[in-house]
């Protein structure tokens, strides 16, 4: 055989595997832009209605659809995690604005974080019963005082003197959220007359559990490279005491700096033991691990070990997303930089 034959015919053999590698991790590198979450827990498709299942993945891509369009207008990310949060603040379905649950005393307290990774400026607001969408609230605390949080009566006037929509309490009630809350009570007085002992909750943590579930967040990365969370919630069913968890937490149920972003969702108290958004940025920056590693170790190691369950999303500066969680699901879905987008409910 003609030798420039051979050459060419092992330069082809030789080609083929090349561009198939080439090919998968051309493939597993899509730059993500947006990932967001609805909150976790147990979330089972045995007991969603196909209904239901699709008003979920609708809202959950509107959020991403409006998110992404404020990225691919070359608009903020903060203006992108703003914009996707208050879509699903909006929404019944999610534990935050119009869904929010509702605390002992029948009302809605809500809870917000934002923050900006390019410039660590943050801001919350918690145990708010009347701004329509806490994260705008949250975001007007960041940009137009000097604060970080602000709480209550004074969040609230706060807020509309910045301009943000104020509401009649009564917006946020829901049929659902209402009859969760006499579910849970009932649940309580039972346990109470069979004589269970509060410490022995406390240390189990089994009772009325997916009670202390629901949260919705969004990381975002702009096309100047900048990346910002927020996170957003109605907080713990049947809450007592002003209680706050974890969401509007620089931190720890929200954070953002230079190389990474997270949102959180969960059981509050036990990501605030672990200050979990900080715990992932610090596992990154101090012992060089991936995004994927860092939630990981985290959610699915750290969290569990003391009792404690939930999951998060976090966006890196390359386009890379982790969203573990460590219950039967979470309300979650992301975008690439081209637009393609997913949503995903159950464990896959």
């Amino acid at each position: 055989m003609n030798f420039k034959k051979v050459r060419l015919i092992l330069f082809l053999l030789l080609s083929i595997p090349s561009y198939q590698v080439f090919s998968q991790e051309a493939k597993q590198k899509q730059k993500y832009v947006m990932v967001i979450h609805g909150g976790a827990g147990t979330i089972l498709k045995s007991q969603m209605t196909p209904e239901k299942e699709k008003a979920y993945k609708a809202a959950l891509a509107l959020a991403l659809e409006t998110g992404f369009r404020r990225i691919k207008a070359g608009e903020s990310s903060i203006n992108a995690v703003e914009a996707a949060v208050r879509i699903m603040e909006d929404s019944p379905l999610f534990n935050a604005g119009k869904g929010a649950v509702f605390t002992n005393e029948g009302k809605n307290e809500l809870d917000a974080a934002i923050m900006d990774g390019n410039t660590l400026m943050a801001g919350s607001v918690a145990g708010v019963t009347t701004i329509r969408n806490p994260v705008s609230a949250a975001r007007a605390v960041m940009e137009k005082s000097e604060h970080v949080m602000m709480v209550g009566k004074g969040a609230e006037k706060f807020a509309g003197q910045a301009g943000l929509e104020i509401v009649d309490p009564k917006y946020f009630w829901t049929k659902d959220r209402w009859e969760s809350l006499q579910k849970v009570k009932r649940q309580d007085s039972i346990k109470a007359m069979e004589g269970a002992g509060e410490k022995k909750s406390l240390k189990l943590g089994t009772e009325n559990r997916d009670s202390k579930f629901g949260t919705v967040g969004a990381v975002a990365l702009d096309k100047q490279g900048n990346l910002a969370a927020a996170t957003s919630t109605g907080g713990m069913t049947n809450k007592k005491y002003g209680r706050v968890g974890d969401a509007p937490l620089i931190g720890i149920g929200t954070y953002a700096n230079k190389l990474v972003g997270i949102s959180c969702t969960g059981w509050g108290e036990f990501f605030i033991r672990n200050v979990v958004a900080h715990d992932v940025a610090a596992l990154m920056e101090y012992k060089n691990k991936t995004v994927e590693e860092a939630s990981s170790e985290v959610v699915m190691k750290k969290v569990p070990a003391l009792g404690g369950d939930g999951g998060l999303i976090a966006l890196d500066r390359d386009g890379n997303v982790a969203m573990p969680f460590n219950t039967a699901g979470m309300y979650r879905g992301t975008v690439t930089s081209d637009g393609k987008i997913e949503v995903f409910i159950y464990k896959e």
